[in-house]
This record gives structure tokens, sequence and C-alpha cells, in this order.
């Protein structure tokens, strides 16, 4: 009888009581990881205030960390070497504003009162008086970052760049591994490669928002996850089904918003067969983006199939409701001159260029990547702060590697 009624059930409310359990793992995963981010916050600031006292002889400093780990790592284990410590001092170096004074000594109660009533206890804390998580601000505490995602960004050296990544941490849900990615492709950098100082600002601020078509491409557009090798050898083919079989790496590279329609979809003129390589629509914009790839160097023929492609599209599958289509040439070598001039400004409106890397940008590249990119901005007092506001540390080059016992 029992089970004939669970069978009689409306499939509605095992939804209703899924999403519950759901949102509740959800919601102590997220009150786990404030509460391990909070404690290395709460650790590193104990340990900034003792070496002050100190008046920050370094001597005394490394003896203090040297004696704290050696006590922690017998009463906690490994997590607490002195490599670690010196990342929770950093850490609080880094965020001092974490948290707001009035809730600091509050948080540090919750903390204590967490671990034997239960971690959910630290979210109020957390949110602060207003309750708003609207209310956050780059440099704050937000529970969808946790520790392993401040790790990645205590490597970014410059603040707006490290701002930005905190943004589009949190409006994208990137995970740390794809935090860590979009940091090693110089993310920030690229998109900045266009933008006047207001407009850094506000992608320091605010993040990436789309307001136009120019916002949704990058240029490089850097590939390195389909593992190609730079080769002369190399075909349209097997670009495009490298790409087809990373399709959810390569919609994180292209942005929010892209979504997958088809490939090689066929138009037939007159008898003729033509082929475009990639459809998306873009959900922001509302409309078609073609996306034609090439392994050579971009010709101006290459600039006229891609505006047959989108002269097509807009009279022939463009609906009610849609923007005009746009056209993306991914290509990994162009001449600026021949684009600016087969197109005109009136196509340059619908047309785009950008280049592809196999591989993640080194400091240097993305330097001519700027030099290149400068020559073509309307504003010489504009290019000079761009120029300034883009230099990259060499420290912030990819390829560092977890030094023994760092903590994740």
């Amino acid at each position: 009888m029992g089970r004939h009624l669970m069978r009689k059930q409306p499939p509605p409310l095992y939804q209703r009581i899924r999403q519950i359990l759901e949102s509740a793992r959800a919601g102590a995963a997220r009150s786990v990881n404030t509460a391990q981010v909070m404690a290395y916050w709460l650790i590193g600031r104990e340990i900034v205030e003792e070496e002050q006292r100190g008046r920050r002889r370094a001597d005394y400093g490394a003896r203090l960390l040297i004696e704290l780990s050696s006590r922690l790592q017998a009463d906690f284990g490994k997590g607490f070497s002195v490599n670690n410590l010196e990342h929770f001092r950093d850490f609080y170096l880094t965020y001092p504003r974490l948290v707001s004074p009035e809730n600091s000594h509050a948080l540090r109660v919750k903390l204590a009162v967490g671990s034997v009533m239960g971690l959910p206890a630290i979210s109020h804390a957390v949110r602060g008086k207003s309750g708003q998580s609207s209310s956050w601000t780059p440099g704050l505490l937000h529970p969808n970052l946790s520790w392993t995602h401040y790790r990645v960004l205590l490597r970014v050296d410059k603040p707006e760049a490290r701002s930005f990544y905190e943004v589009e941490a949190i409006k994208n849900n990137w995970s740390a591994r794809e935090l860590e990615r979009q940091k090693n492709s110089l993310l920030y950098e690229r998109l900045a490669l266009s933008k006047d100082k207001k407009g850094l600002m506000q992608l320091a601020t605010k993040g990436h928002k789309v307001q136009q078509p120019a916002d949704i491409f990058k240029d490089p557009v850097v590939m390195e996850f389909l593992g190609l090798p730079e080769s002369p050898r190399l075909v349209e083919t097997d670009l495009e089904q490298a790409l087809i079989n990373n399709l959810q790496a390569f919609l994180l590279e292209l942005g929010k918003g892209f979504a997958f329609v088809a490939r090689q979809e066929r138009l037939t003129l007159d008898g003729d067969h033509f082929y475009i390589d990639l459809v998306f629509y873009h959900t922001v914009l509302k409309c078609f983006v073609l996306i034609d790839l090439k392994v050579g160097k971009l010709t101006h023929a290459d600039l006229g199939q891609i505006q047959f492609y989108v002269n097509y599209y807009d009279r022939e599958r463009r609906t009610e409701g849609d923007n005009p289509t746009l056209g993306l040439i991914l290509c990994p070598d162009k001449n600026d001159a021949v684009v600016k001039y087969t197109l005109g400004e009136q196509q340059e409106r619908n047309i785009f260029t950008s280049r592809y890397q196999l591989h993640l940008p080194t400091v240097e590249e993305l330097e001519n990547e700027l030099r290149r990119e400068l020559r073509y901005l309307a504003s010489p007092a504009g290019d000079a702060t761009i120029k300034e506001s883009l230099i990259v540390a060499p420290k912030a080059a990819p390829g560092r590697r977890k030094k023994k016992g760092e903590a994740e």
C-alpha cells in the first residue's frame, strides 16, 4: 500500500524536496568554505599584529612563524607550515577590509561557536548589518569564494586586475580551476586592450559588461586547452574538430552568453554550397554569431567571405527580435591595415577579427600585442594611460608551481 502511494506522488513534490536538499548541501559547503577563509584571515591578522609589536624586525618575524608553525602542526597537522602561515599573513595584508571592523570580533566568536553549534551561525556576521549581498564590492568577503579561489587571487599583483577576477569569478560561478585558467590566460589584460581609463575602472569594479558587439570578442583568443601544436601543417578541419571536442572550455574562453547552434552549416545558393564553420547565438546581445576558422594569415578574401555569411544570415535566418548578425574570423595572424581598409567603418560594426593562440600568452607576447593595438586607438593621451595601466609584472606570468606543503 505504501509503495503504491509513493508511486502515485506527483513529480513536483520530489523536485521540491530535491531542491531543498541540494540547497542545504550547497549552503553547508559555503559555510565550511567561509569558515576556513575567515579562520585563515584571522590567523593572518594575529600574525601581523604580533609582528608589529616586534617593530617588524625580520629576525623576530621569522622566529615567530617557526615557533608558531611547530606548535600548530603538532596540534592541527601539516596545513600550518611556515609557508602557509606566510600565505595567511599575505592574505590579511592583501585583503585588510575583507570584514568590516565592527564584525571582525563577532566573527572570531562565531567561528568558535560554529565549531560547536554548527557553521551556518557564521553567515549573519559575514553579511554584516544590512544582510544584503548586493552591497558586496571587491575586497570584501563573499561566500562563493573559497580559500582556493583566494590563493589564486593572491597571485595577481595588480589590485585592479585582482578586483576584476573577484567579480568575474562570482558572476560566472567559476571554480578555482577555471579562475586559475582565466588568470593564466591574462583575461583582464586582453579585455583591457580596447578600454579607455573609464572603461578600465568599470572593468575592475563591475567586471566585464556586454553592452555592444565589440564587448564580446577578445583579441587574442587563447585556446591552449586544445592541446594542439603550433604547426604549419595544421588544417582547419582539425582545429574545428578540436574546438567541438572541447566545446565547454571554448565557451568559457568566448565568455558568458554564447550558446552553440551548429557546425559546418550549409548554405545553398543556386546550386552552390557554402559552409559556415561554427554558429552561435548570443543570449545577451540577441543575435547570431558566425565564426570562420583560418589556419593561415588573414586575407581580404576571408573578410569578404564572412561578410557574405553575415549578409545571408541577416536576410534568411534572422527573425523578429534578433539583432543584426555578427561575424568573427579566428586566425593566427592578421594585418590590421588590411582589415581596416577592406571592411571600412560601417562593416567594422558587425565583422570582427581575432588572433588565436594555442598556448598561454607570455608577458612579452602581451606587450607586443599592446604595441600593435595601441597604434589604432584614437587618443594619444589615452594610449599612455592604458599602456601604463596594463603593464604586467613578470611575477604574474603563468607557470608557477605550488610549493611543498602549500594549503589549498
